[in-house]
């Protein structure tokens, strides 16, 4: 009994400095948390910098180059005249009333063309058989301009709004439909060997499998579309249109309305920079599976 008690003593000695545990360091995300915030900051703003200056570049080119007589003034206003120009058509309405018109041609056919050739191109590039059967006539609109046949369209639907949007339609139907047939075609084959040794039936592998695995190649397509839908509009709307940004550019050229008619152009690329902005970010929250997690 001594024995044992003495041998347990020394173990109750030892145990008691055991229960204290050593003070933890302090967390090195406490300290370097703070700074993250500014540090990220300051690199938006580099970025947001750096992609400017370009655009500064060109501008203050085009504001000089007039007024030190580069170029002829007539024909190329300063840009001062431009922006004042465009401010003018902004105060009167007329600008946006030109705007609207033409988002609401362009934002039709190009939805019409979405609605339509994402289906398709999934059938198509699935189905082997549709394949066969509509590749040939497919080969034939797709080596087709959309501009050479813009007289064709007005003679058979007129010169209002049905031909302008029918000719985006046709226009932006075929940058989708071949991007999202390429992307289904292209779906990893290691992928539909695993999902068939799953024994998944044909609609779920197409699903689970094809859809996700397209999503990308099909935005790179509709965005494509969506610059297509506002060149082939302007285009379009060139002939017989009484309002759109197309009309406002070639009514200000035969009137010889030089700043406006630069505005209404600076207004179109503003107007295909802001859609592929909103195209971008569409793409990234319906792809967000594909940016890295941090591991």
């Amino acid at each position: 009994m001594t024995s044992t008690v003495t041998e347990k003593t020394p173990g109750r000695e030892q145990a008691a400095p055991a229960a204290t545990a050593p003070p933890a360091p302090p967390s090195p995300a406490a300290g370097s948390g703070a700074p993250s915030l500014p540090r990220r900051a300051g690199r938006a703003l580099a970025t947001a910098a750096t992609r400017s200056v370009a655009v500064l570049a060109l501008l203050g080119l085009w504001e000089t180059a007039p007024r030190l007589g580069l170029v002829d003034a007539t024909f190329l206003p300063p840009f001062s005249d431009v922006a004042s120009a465009w401010w003018g058509l902004a105060r009167d309405g007329s600008l946006a009333e030109h705007t609207w018109a033409s988002l609401g041609r362009s934002l039709a056919g190009f939805g019409l063309a979405v609605a339509v050739a994402v289906p398709l191109g999934l059938l198509i590039g699935w189905y082997r058989r549709v394949a066969d059967l509509l590749g040939p006539l497919l080969e034939v609109f797709r080596n087709t301009a959309a501009l050479a046949l813009l007289p064709v369209f007005v003679l058979l639907l007129g010169i209002g709004e049905t031909s302008k949007v029918s000719i985006v339609l046709y226009a932006c139907t075929w940058p989708v439909l071949l991007n999202t047939i390429s992307a289904v075609r292209s779906v990893d084959p290691t992928l539909l060997r695993l999902a068939r040794s799953m024994d998944l039936p044909a609609h779920r592998i197409f699903q689970k499998v094809i859809l996700p695995a397209s999503v990308p190649s099909v935005f790179t397509g509709i965005r494509l579309a969506g610059a297509v839908a506002i060149l082939v509009l302007v285009a379009a709307e060139m002939v017989g249109a009484k309002a759109g940004l197309g009309y406002l550019v070639n009514a200000s050229q035969f009137n010889f309305a030089i700043p406006e008619m630069y505005a209404g152009i600076i207004t179109i690329s503003a107007i295909g920079v802001t859609f592929n902005q909103l195209l971008v970010a569409l793409e990234r929250r319906f792809t967000s599976w594909r940016t890295p997690t941090g591991i």
